[in-house]
């Protein structure tokens, strides 16, 4: 790989994390990537897979399911409305496996069309496949049951921890949020990264008022999409280039 480094702006040079790949644009060859994915993605994503699973037996283990719990969702079930149920089902579909498939591979195409990098516009399927790993796995594992009120969705075979809805809507609108850094217009970029930054926790909340999840489902799920966004992100080794 032939390494090409550009002098970055002051705004990439105050944050060469979320530009590195504007900074360093080396082309890498297909081996390399695949390398550098497995050590610097893969692997730690089996440590992300240990810990998740293993808060997740501890609740449902020794900690008896975690019981006060309960109590948020029963609220919740208390407290629905009409419009209420209409809102939480569009952000609960916004978290659904079409949606954050679709989205994802919109995204890299658009991301591979403007930046002629295929190596960059993999980054968001990383982030949400990795996620989904993580998520699968964990869940088949510890097999939580989901709350005990009416559910307004139906249930997934996936058990319900950790929440696949919140992690997959994490790992894709995070990946967005980093992406969003792009945007030259201040006012447009911290709107645009507020917004993608909002989702999942609004997709998080629609699923504990839907009575799917238990609020550590939903809030390990954040956990595991933005751990994943962060290790698809800096999957590739890149150079910053010096000021």
């Amino acid at each position: 790989m032939t390494t090409t480094t550009h002098a970055p702006t002051r705004r990439q040079a105050d944050h060469p994390f979320v530009h590195r790949y504007e900074i360093d644009t080396s082309r890498p060859t297909v081996g390399e990537a695949a390398r550098d994915l497995g050590l610097r993605a893969l692997l730690p994503a089996v440590a992300l897979w240990a810990v998740i699973t293993g808060i997740g037996l501890l609740i449902v283990g020794p900690l008896n399911d975690l019981p006060a719990e309960e109590g948020v969702n029963d609220w919740f079930a208390e407290n629905r409305s009409g419009w209420g149920d209409t809102v939480s089902g569009w952000f609960s579909l916004a978290g659904s496996t079409p949606f954050v498939i679709a989205m994802t591979v919109i995204t890299c195409l658009v991301l591979l069309w403007r930046s002629r990098q295929w190596w960059f516009a993999v980054v968001p399927a990383i982030a949400v496949s990795v996620q989904a790993l993580v998520f699968v796995t964990a869940a088949t594992v510890v097999g939580r049951d989901r709350p005990e009120v009416e559910k307004l969705d139906d249930s997934p075979p996936t058990a319900s921890y950790p929440s696949g809805h919140t992690g997959a809507s994490t790992a894709l609108f995070f990946t967005l949020a980093m992406l969003a850094q792009r945007i030259e217009h201040t006012g447009l970029r911290w709107t645009v990264t507020i917004l993608c930054v909002a989702e999942p926790l609004l997709v998080g909340t629609a699923r504990l008022y839907r009575g799917m999840h238990h609020v550590t489902d939903v809030g390990f799920a954040i956990v595991n999409g933005l751990v994943c966004v962060l290790l698809a992100w800096a999957y590739l080794r890149r150079r910053a280039a010096v000021r």
